[in-house]
């Protein structure tokens, strides 16, 4: 339930960005926006609790890389993506995450990958390619959508990084005190940059509409998610948590349709298809994989 609730959360997220970014504010305001509203939520979880005082050299490492991971990979990266292309390309591409999970969990700890994954992660990035490409070749132009698919599918990488590495600190230290860490060191890291990107807002010089996408964008988009994401992750496998991704690109589409900011072509439908196909196959994989190794430890024993 905390995934479901979650990830149409998340999916929300990607139509206000589209609409906040193109007349009101930049992506790196409301990245900053984010970044420091979820740090006064959060840092106090890991200032005040006893767990922080006992996180070890190796792990504060770890912690520092994903955090970097998370506030740079994925949420600048995601929010740059889908200021320059389409919610429902953004949130489609964002259902990559089983793939990548994969990839990541095999170059951390190599292992034999079966032929139901790895033929799911092939079609699953074919269906990436055709939303890459269809939208303009040239990958590295910056006015290209072609080119915030790109970014979005960076982002995808990061968080499913994230997903694998931080796995066994999470469950030592807890999902609020890792959030506040996160937050911290991405503040840090954060505010000389783009602190001078808020300095002059007024929010309450924004028109009604725009000033509620932003408040749901920083609170209900980023702050509540988080969390919901984290606890849901603690009970469930990588792969199963980024499964429940494909409640986004619903709710993006629904709600980008409702709004009329974009429509549902050829090349959304090929795509959205061929990566939903090649993530149930890698889920599937993993699924197989698990029951054999179960059945073989029956019979041993």
């Amino acid at each position: 339930m905390a995934l479901v609730a979650s990830n149409i959360l998340f999916g929300a997220n990607f139509s206000f960005y589209v609409s906040l970014t193109e007349y009101y504010l930049s992506f790196q305001q409301i990245f900053m926006l984010q970044v420091a509203v979820a740090a006064a939520f959060f840092i106090p979880f890991a200032l005040f609790s006893r767990r922080s005082y006992r996180i070890t050299v190796e792990d504060f490492g770890t912690i520092f890389i994903v955090a970097l991971l998370v506030i740079y990979g994925w949420m600048y990266m995601l929010l740059w993506g889908a200021s320059k292309t389409s919610p429902i390309d953004a949130s489609t591409i964002a259902t990559l995450g089983p793939v990548f999970t994969l990839i990541v969990a095999h170059i951390v700890a190599p292992q034999r990958v079966s032929k139901v994954k790895a033929i799911g992660a092939i079609v699953a990035m074919s269906g990436a390619l055709v939303l890459l490409m269809d939208r303009g070749k040239n990958l590295l132009g910056t006015a290209d959508e072609a080119f915030g698919n790109a970014l979005v599918l960076c982002a995808v990488v990061a968080i499913a990084a994230n997903t694998v590495l931080i796995r066994s600190q999470l469950r030592k230290y807890g999902e609020l005190t890792i959030m506040g860490w996160y937050y911290i060191i991405g503040f840090v890291m954060a505010a000389p940059f783009f602190w001078s990107e808020i300095a002059g807002i007024n929010p309450l010089k924004l028109p009604l509409i725009p000033l509620l996408e932003l408040l749901y964008v920083i609170f209900l988009g980023t702050v509540l998610p988080m969390w919901l994401l984290y606890v849901g992750s603690s009970h469930l496998t990588a792969l199963h948590t980024a499964l429940y991704r494909y409640l986004q690109p619903v709710v993006a589409a629904g709600l980008s349709l409702l709004r009329g900011q974009d429509i549902i072509d050829r090349t959304n439908i090929i795509g959205a298809a061929l990566i939903f196909t090649g993530v149930v196959f890698v889920v599937a994989g993993s699924i197989i994989g698990r029951r054999i190794i179960s059945a073989t430890r029956r019979k041993a024993t």
